[in-house]
């Protein structure tokens, strides 16, 4: 296995902090670049939005860019955001109240602020293309989900039943995958059907997909042609123009390993001990 990718952060020359990456890169079936491990598998979170955006854009032709990318978004709750999310939920013939996901810390109490409700109006709009109910969407046993795991299993060329699931923070399914499978479907996005619509919507709409200093933006701004989906804990997938698709993700996960280390401190007294003046 080759080393993970270290990265530094300093403050007038001395290390804050390293931070361990695990990463791949895709192409035509082959890994062409790898530090680290390229099986580590985690669940792809929000880095799934382009994908779970395919049975929407297959059911509807009539989503104009701003919809679509926001289907795909994490977003900062901007106006301009929020306007998108609530022209996508017109557009399913649906209410806010019909959007099944929770109230986000820090943000207004209705659901259309939380950083995931584009992705929810587009699974509503979905239901209302395909005829199915809108109750229950976000489980999985409705078609959305199912279709949603289907689309997983295609972009990565896996067995729908090889990929394990979990309850993501928002309700909905979330799918696990080896970084490389992930790499995989992402280099594959543009070539599947509806995927170059929703790779061009992305790139003419990255504001929409996530706020100023998200590290997707950021990539889909500065390099023309990129593709950028970020996900939880740090993951990020990405495709070049030349068909090159990229997963990495840290190792440990800074949140996590925060959280953990300080719920240990009230269980240590002699470390306690040992700081006190």
């Amino acid at each position: 296995m080759a080393e993970p990718l270290l990265v530094e952060v300093r403050r007038n020359g001395v290390v804050e902090a390293v931070h361990r990456f695990h990463a791949v890169a895709v192409r035509g079936g082959e890994v062409v670049a790898a530090a680290g491990d390229q099986s580590l598998t985690c669940f792809m979170r929000s880095s799934s939005k382009p994908l779970q955006a395919l049975p929407l854009v297959r059911a509807r032709d009539d989503l104009p860019d701003d919809e679509l990318a926001i289907a795909c978004a994490s977003h900062h709750d901007t106006p301009e955001q929020v306007r998108a999310v609530r022209a996508l939920v017109a557009r399913a013939e649906a209410t806010e109240d019909d959007l099944e996901l929770g109230p986000q810390e820090g943000r207004p109490p209705e659901l259309i602020h939380n950083n995931c409700s584009g992705k929810h109006a587009g699974m509503l709009a979905l239901c209302r293309a395909r005829g199915w109910p809108t109750e229950g969407y976000r489980l999985p046993e409705h078609p959305v989900q199912q279709a949603c795991r289907d689309v997983h299993a295609e972009a990565a060329e896996v067995g729908p039943q090889e990929m394990a699931t979990a309850t993501d923070g928002c309700g909905i399914v979330t799918f696990a995958l080896a970084l490389e499978r992930m790499a995989h479907a992402y280099s594959r996005l543009e070539s599947l059907p509806g995927g170059a619509r929703v790779a061009a919507a992305m790139r003419a709409r990255p504001d929409l997909v996530g706020g100023p200093d998200g590290v997707d933006f950021l990539l889909m701004r500065e390099a023309p042609g990129w593709l950028a989906k970020g996900g939880a804990e740090g993951l990020l997938c990405a495709a070049s123009p030349e068909g090159i698709g990229v997963a990495r993700t840290p190792r440990p996960r800074p949140a996590r390993t925060r959280r953990a280390a300080a719920s240990q401190h009230p269980r240590r007294p002699r470390w306690r001990d040992r700081h006190r003046g």
